[in-house]
């Protein structure tokens, strides 16, 4: 192994100079490496050494890029059984974000400035909750190439971004008279069952679970993927519970709950009982065993539920929140006879909106943090009180607190 400089001219006459790293690898072949400065050179030497004793060195000329040790752990992911909205994330992080910034940086060059550098651009593009997101897949890819002996350390290990108060996204929930305005429209939209005439001009009564749902979604607080999933074995009109064992993912598959703690029992009020025991006196069975099926039969997708039910309940009650452009299949505008681009209302509120809802009312009714924790499913108590801890708070209760704190200190 050895350091050595190297002097030339250059057509314009110009004095150049560069250091050159010649070494043997761990599987003695010679290797060369440039360097615009000594120290250069030797800081690269002490590494390879290192790295060289301990097997794990990788020359530049045969490392993989970062775009394409991505898809090396994409592949590793999907072999281990990811869900598959899990693997469309770790996609598009990789597509739209570490490959643009970062994909073309060879392993063996990526160093810690480096990533810290990319993170900085990430969060100047995205919100800091994305950006961490998309760090984390970051380091999932390089933690797989180092198992894989692609690179012998995880240049992203120490970096991080911290979320504070003030960047964290505010729950945003309806209120109790958008709530009270929605159970009383979906009745008079979508009544449990409708006349529909058939092709052979027949007449065909047609089940439809749209408000069924949209009640036990307001008081139970179940995931949209937990309602799609919910089979009537699991619902326990004697014990006035729901078990909640399974899950639809986006792609209408019957899957586990999305952590162990969604394996949970979630008590019925009297409305959501009253409307289920209804409901399935009109409810069509299934392979599945639904409680809410699509009216063909099947699982309700979910652009289906926003596209036909969730969003046109909010346009009938006018609970919107600007306009959007109407796309068609293709992604591209869809435009009117004058070509304009046809727009329509937005509405205000995503499905897990009502989520947060049934949460807001669990903590009203004073149960406790650790009791909302298990109702709502969370993986745990913080992630309960990083989203809903603000509803905890009492000014009253503090200010009596602070009071009898007072008297027993005066007397």
């Amino acid at each position: 192994m050895s350091i050595r400089k190297r002097e030339w001219t250059t057509a314009k006459g110009e004095k150049r100079q560069a250091w050159y790293y010649d070494y043997r690898d761990q599987n003695g072949k010679r290797r060369a490496k440039q360097f615009r400065t000594k120290g250069e050179a030797v800081a690269y030497e002490t590494q390879a050494r290192g790295e060289i004793k301990t097997g794990v060195h990788v020359a530049d000329s045969t490392s993989k890029t970062l775009q394409e040790a991505g898809e090396l752990w994409l592949g590793n992911a999907e072999a281990n059984g990811r869900e598959a909205s899990t693997l469309r994330q770790y996609r598009q992080h990789l597509k739209y974000h570490i490959a643009p910034l970062i994909g073309s940086t060879k392993l063996s060059r990526l160093t810690t400035p480096v990533v810290e550098e990319f993170r900085d651009r990430l969060v100047e593009k995205c919100s800091r909750p994305l950006a961490r997101a998309v760090l984390t897949s970051l380091k999932g890819i390089l933690k797989n190439a180092k198992r894989i002996g692609l690179v012998s350390y995880n240049a992203a290990g120490d970096t991080a971004i911290e979320i504070s108060k003030r960047h964290r996204k505010k729950v945003v929930m309806p209120t109790k008279d958008e709530i009270r305005a929605m159970l009383q429209k979906s009745g008079e939209l979508w009544p449990i069952t409708r006349i529909e005439i058939t092709r052979k001009r027949t007449q065909k009564v047609v089940a439809v679970s749209w408000r069924p749902l949209l009640v036990t979604a307001i008081f139970s607080g179940l995931r949209c993927s937990e309602l799609r999933g919910l089979s009537w074995d699991n619902v326990d009109f004697d014990e006035k519970v729901i078990r909640v064992r399974q899950r639809a993912d986006f792609l209408n598959k019957m899957g586990v709950p999305k952590s162990e703690a969604g394996n949970r029992e979630v008590p019925m009020s009297p409305m959501v009982i009253n409307t289920l025991k209804e409901w399935k006196l009109a409810c069509p069975t299934t392979p599945l065993k639904l409680v809410f099926p699509h009216e063909t039969g099947g699982i309700h997708s979910n652009s289906n539920l926003h596209a036909h039910y969730w969003g046109p309940l909010q346009r009938e009650l006018g609970i919107i929140s600007g306009t959007v452009t109407v796309k068609d299949k293709a992604g591209k505008p869809k435009l009117d006879k004058e070509g304009r681009p046809i727009m329509r209302s937005k509405p205000k509120y995503t499905f897990h909106a009502l989520r947060h809802f049934a949460a807001s009312l669990f903590i009203e009714q004073k149960m406790s943090p650790k009791k909302v924790q298990e109702i709502m499913g969370h993986s745990s108590i913080q992630v309960t009180y990083d989203i809903y801890g603000h509803l905890f708070a009492s000014p009253e209760d503090d200010a009596k607190a602070m009071a009898q704190i007072e008297a027993r200190l005066l007397g």
